[in-house]
């Protein structure tokens, strides 16, 4: 045998045998906060950061925990953009189109009227630019992006009244989230932009003539087929509209490649998780909701012909004077016109198909 070789090997049994070996530096613990724009009672749509934290918490072995902290607990439902900006939580989950006052570009994160449906809002965003470039305009904030969450095409709103003409949109009270307003303003009414938990008693005292949240499952939870027996569809307005998580960009610049590893890995799980949840629960929350007299009414055709006419009369005035959403929706735009021409011969007619049968 090699004298240095059996040195060498003699040194580190040696080594060994005393009980010292290398150096290992253990991580630190890291304890974030998350502020959620969503009330704890809307177990799908706040639930989503839970899952997410959840997540966090098993893949780093305990070591990365995160506080999920509901709309107002340390923000302001609509303040959170302004928080993790100034670092005044490292996290947020949010409907990014809540912002649009900030900047009309806010809302393509999320969901605009007549855009695209959920499963092509994710291949917007990890297929093709759309994940690259709302980072680029997010970086103007602070702000590092994840999607998380998308609820599916959404209801139409809940209604005093039946919607049977345009002429029945003039005036009318309606609480409608983020860019939504914008159009259904131009088509006559008077939008209001005010978070989850204050809708009921809105439309209760007649504050507002009508309100729209999200779908069967949550809309039942908040009580709105007490005060407002018409349910009017689609939601033309939000036709896959998808939840962001922010991170303050300093802090995640502060992570380990590992756990910015289990931020994207878990963002994308609760992602899934998200909509997997609004599509089993939403049937039999519909079914129950029948049951208790709520009228189910589709939008008058002429209703969302004018509102697709001004959507698209606004989107071009927008980017005629906003840089930022010129850039960005010009590719979204693209992309909604490739992936329809390919749902329109596949996903729809067999929807469309398969809906009409009685199984």
């Amino acid at each position: 045998m090699d004298r240095r070789s059996l040195i060498k090997r003699a040194g580190i049994a040696g080594v060994l045998a005393a009980g010292a070996a290398p150096a290992v530096h253990a991580q630190a613990a890291i304890r974030w906060r998350l502020a959620s724009s969503f009330p704890k009672a809307l177990d799908t749509i706040y639930g989503a950061a839970e899952v997410f934290s959840k997540k966090v918490r098993e893949m780093s072995g305990g070591k990365f925990e995160i506080s999920v902290h509901a709309g107002g607990e340390l923000v302001p439902p609509f303040g959170v953009v302004d928080a993790v900006q100034n670092a005044t939580v490292e996290m947020a989950h949010t409907a990014p189109y809540y912002f649009f006052g900030k900047d009309e570009t806010f809302a393509l994160a999320c969901a605009i009227p007549f855009g695209l449906n959920s499963r092509q809002m994710t291949a917007w965003m990890y297929e093709g630019n759309g994940l690259k470039l709302m980072r680029e305009f997010y970086a103007n904030y602070n702000i590092v992006s994840f999607p998380m969450g998308n609820t599916g095409a959404q209801m139409g709103g809940w209604y005093r009244k039946e919607i049977k003409t345009v002429a029945d949109m003039k005036g009318l009270k309606f609480r409608v989230g983020g860019f939504a307003g914008k159009v259904i303003e131009r088509m006559g009414g008077v939008p209001q932009n005010i978070p989850g938990g204050e809708i009921y008693q809105a439309l209760e005292k007649g504050t507002l003539d009508a309100a729209e949240w999200v779908g069967p499952y949550d809309d039942q939870k908040l009580g709105f087929f007490k005060v407002a027996p018409f349910y009017h569809y689609p939601g033309w307005w939000e036709g896959g509209p998808q939840l962001d998580l922010y991170i303050n960009n300093k802090a995640y610049d502060s992570l380990s490649a590992e756990n910015k590893a289990i931020v994207e890995a878990a963002a994308s799980h609760a992602h899934v998780v998200m909509q997997a949840k609004y599509d089993a629960r939403n049937p039999e929350a519909l079914k129950q909701l029948v049951a208790n007299k709520t009228k189910l009414v589709a939008f008058p055709k002429a209703v969302m012909d004018l509102a697709f006419k001004e959507s698209m009369a606004l989107y071009a005035e927008i980017g005629a004077k906003n840089p930022n959403w010129k850039k960005v929706y010009e590719d979204y735009a693209n992309f909604r016109r490739e992936a329809n021409l390919w749902f329109r011969f596949t996903e729809a007619r067999f929807d469309n198909y398969m809906q009409g049968q009685k199984l």
